[in-house]
């Protein structure tokens, strides 16, 4: 059975995260070690005692999910318990956890591409006041027509019922309460987030990762791996490293790269990384796909 691995954006992270892993296996232990030298700081130490606040942070937070997620799926593939797989996908950041598992580019190489894009979209979002509201309930439409009323964004579109709006923290928020007025949603809810992601708020980020991607080298990727900003798969290593900048400032389109990897046939799927969150949007896109969450050691 061909099954598709699937990554975590921020949001999904915890304190403790990865520790069972690191204690119960010596590659994963390797791994992040490893980790902690490439980045010049303890990775380790935030990932297993926090703080919160600090594991949260831009910056810290993208490397940490990378890490773990890589993690997870080789330890997975060398049990052989995913059978075959087909294709990989990653929600935000984690479309680069999916293309280093592709082995689009190697372990090192793409914590480095991480760390930078997390350092640059802490930057922008320091830069500006701006934050981001889940809308549960509504479709597409009303959504596009109330972020062009309020001149904020679709960041993300998870799954039917689920879109994520970004921008300005005034304009969200009244974008927000406008929302509630109209009746229109089941809930509304603020996001803990540092800044406006995926909107063009960070718009400074993407220039700058433009440019550091130019000295990245990019391979195809071993297996199918979809792009967030069509929902298409990607292949050409110009084509990935254009994609990859494009998200930064683009709507995340979930629910299509999902669908586009059922339409390969793909029926199963395995996230890995902290908690649950891709199955509880797969199980609202389309209640036939199975999705195994694996997050520490015992889940392997």
């Amino acid at each position: 059975m061909a099954t598709a691995l699937l990554f975590s954006g921020q949001g999904a992270q915890r304190i403790g995260m990865g520790k069972s892993l690191y204690n119960n296996s010596a590659s994963a232990k390797a791994l992040y070690d490893r980790a902690d030298a490439v980045l010049g700081w303890s990775l380790t130490k935030v990932c297993f005692e926090g703080p919160e606040d600090t594991l949260t942070e831009t910056r810290v937070c993208q490397p940490a999910l990378y890490v773990h997620g890589y993690l997870l799926a080789k330890l997975l593939l060398e049990s052989k318990r995913a059978g075959e797989v087909k294709a990989a996908l990653g929600l935000s950041l984690g479309e680069l956890t999916a293309l280093a598992v592709a082995e689009a580019f190697d372990f090192e190489t793409g914590l480095k591409v991480v760390a930078e894009r997390g350092r640059l979209m802490q930057l922008a979002c320091e830069a500006s006041s701006s934050t981001m509201t889940s809308l549960v309930g509504g479709d597409e439409a009303t959504v596009a027509a109330l972020c062009n009323e309020f001149d904020v964004e679709m960041a993300n579109l998870n799954c039917p019922g689920q879109i994520v709006i970004s921008g300005e923290t005034a304009k969200v928020n009244a974008a927000a309460e406008a929302a509630k007025a109209a009746g229109k949603f089941k809930m509304i809810i603020p996001l803990k987030v540092a800044g406006a992601y995926h909107s063009r708020l960070m718009e400074p980020a993407r220039v700058g990762f433009e440019q550091f991607l130019k000295t990245v080298v990019v391979k195809s990727p071993k297996f199918t791996v979809f792009t967030n900003v069509t929902g298409s798969a990607v292949s050409s290593p110009d084509e990935i490293k254009a994609m990859l900048v494009r998200q930064v400032v683009s709507s995340v389109r979930w629910e299509s790269c999902m669908r586009s990897a059922a339409a390969l046939g793909i029926t199963e799927f395995y996230e890995c990384g902290p908690g649950a969150v891709l199955a509880g949007m797969a199980k609202r896109t389309e209640k036939a796909w199975k999705v195994t969450s694996l997050s520490e050691y015992g889940d392997i």
